[in-house]
C-alpha cells in the first residue's frame, strides 16, 4: 500500500473531492464558457448586428455548414476535456490526448455530454499521467493508453452517464413546470449558493442541461449571490468590489462566510424571493446555452443568454417577439430587486448584530 501511495504521489495523482470536485468541474466550466458559450455569443452578435463574416459559412466538415461562432461551440468537448487535464496537473502529451478523449465523450454523451466528459475525462487524465513517462517510448505509449482509455471509456460509460443527467435535468424542469413557485424558490437558492461555494454552478447547469424556467430561477439565484454581495459589501468594498463580485464572482466572498456564515443570509433570502418571481410572475425562461444558466451576473452572461434565448424562440415560432415586460423582468430579477432585497435583509441583520462593519471586507 505505501508504494501505491508514493506512486500516486510522485505522478501527482490526487483522489479528492476537491481536485475532482472542485477543481476538475470548474475548469470544465472554463472550458466550456471558451467553446459553446462564446460560439453562442458570437452568433448571437453576428445574428442581431447583421455582420456577414459571423453569420456565412466558414467550414464545410462532414456535409454540415459551420459559422465562426458554431466552430467555437462544436469544439465544446475537446474544450472541457483540455481543461480539466490542465486542472489535474497532466504532462503535454497527455493533455493534448485529451482533445480527442473530450470529442468522443461529448459526441457520446448527446445531450448530456459534459458530464460525460467529466467522468471520462478525469479516469483517462489519470491513467494517462500514471503510464507518462514509464517507458522509452513515451511518444508513442501515453498517447495510445490516454486515447485508447478515453474513447474506450466514452462509448462504455459516456451514453448512460449523458441519458441519466438528461433525466434529472428533464426531472427538474418538469417539476418547475409543475410547481413553479415551490421549485423557483429551490432551483434558486440552490445554484445561487453553489455558485458562491468553491465549486461551478454553471458546470453543474450544463451537465444537467438546465433551461428553460428552472433556468431562469438558475439565473436569478445567481444573480441574487452576485449582486447582493456586491451591494451590501460596498462600505467595506467599495467600487471595486461592487465590479468584482457583481459582474465577477461571489466566491470571493467564501473565506469571509466561513468566518461569519450569517454574512450569507441576506443574498439568499434575497434569491429565494426572486426565483419564484422569476417562474411565477415574469415566467423568465433561459433557452440559451445551459451553462448559462449558472452564471448569473458573470460577465452578463447569463442576461446574454436569457436574450439569446429570447432570439432563437423567435425564430422558431414559440415567441413573437422581445416585450417591454420581457425586459422589465430581466432587469428586475437580475439586479434590481437583488439588490434591494439584499440591502434590505442585511440592514435587519446588522441591526440585530449578526453582521458587522468589516465583516465582508475583501
Amino acid at each position: 500500500m505505501s508504494k501505491v501511495k508514493a506512486f500516486l504521489k510522485k505522478k501527482d495523482i490526487e483522489i479528492s473531492l476537491k481536485r475532482y470536485g472542485i477543481d476538475a468541474l470548474g475548469a470544465m466550466a472554463q472550458g466550456l464558457f471558451c467553446s459553446l458559450l462564446i460560439g453562442t455569443i458570437i452568433n448571437t452578435i453576428g445574428t442581431q448586428f447583421h455582420i456577414g463574416f459571423l453569420t456565412q459559412t466558414v467550414a464545410t466538415v462532414a456535409g454540415v455548414d459551420y459559422t465562426v461562432g458554431g466552430i467555437a461551440s462544436a469544439m465544446s468537448g475537446p474544450a472541457m476535456a483540455a481543461a480539466i487535464a490542465y486542472a489535474l496537473k497532466c504532462p503535454p502529451l497527455v493533455l493534448f490526448s485529451m482533445i480527442a478523449v473530450g470529442f468522443s465523450a461529448n459526441a457520446l454523451g448527446g445531450a448530456g455530454g459534459p458530464l460525460a466528459v467529466l467522468f471520462v475525462a478525469i479516469l483517462s487524465a489519470e491513467i494517462g499521467k500514471a503510464i507518462s513517462k514509464e517507458t522509452k517510448i513515451d511518444i508513442l505509449v501515453t498517447p495510445l493508453v490516454t486515447i485508447g482509455v478515453g474513447i474506450f471509456l466514452s462509448w462504455l460509460i459516456a451514453p448512460p452517464l449523458g441519458k441519466a443527467a438528461m433525466a434529472v435535468g428533464n426531472a427538474i424542469m418538469w417539476a418547475t413546470e409543475l410547481q413553479p413557485f415551490l421549485m423557483g424558490i429551490l432551483v434558486s437558492v440552490i445554484v445561487g449558493i453553489a455558485l458562491t461555494l468553491p465549486i461551478s454552478s454553471a458546470a453543474i447547469c450544463a451537465a444537467l442541461g438546465l433551461t428553460g424556467l428552472a433556468g431562469g430561477a438558475a439565473v436569478a439565484g445567481c444573480s441574487a449571490q452576485m449582486i447582493g454581495f456586491a451591494v451590501i459589501s460596498f462600505k467595506e468594498n467599495k467600487w471595486g468590489g461592487l465590479v468584482s463580485q457583481g459582474i465577477g464572482t461571489s466566491m470571493l466572498q467564501m473565506g469571509n462566510i466561513v468566518k461569519n456564515p450569517r454574512i450569507w443570509i441576506a443574498p439568499t433570502l434575497a434569491s429565494a424571493i426572486t426565483g419564484p418571481l422569476a417562474t411565477c410572475l415574469f415566467r423568465l425562461q433561459m433557452n440559451g446555452a445551459p451553462v448559462s444558466s449558472g452564471m448569473g451576473t458573470c460577465g452578463f452572461v447569463g442576461q446574454i443568454g436569457v436574450y439569446t434565448g429570447w432570439i432563437n424562440d423567435i425564430a422558431e415560432g414559440t415567441k413573437t417577439g422581445i416585450t417591454a415586460f420581457d425586459w422589465i423582468g430581466l432587469l428586475l430579477i437580475s439586479f434590481v430587486l437583488p439588490a434591494l432585497l439584499s440591502y434590505l435583509f442585511d440592514y435587519i441583520l446588522r441591526k440585530i448584530g449578526w453582521v458587522k462593519d468589516g465583516d465582508m471586507k475583501l
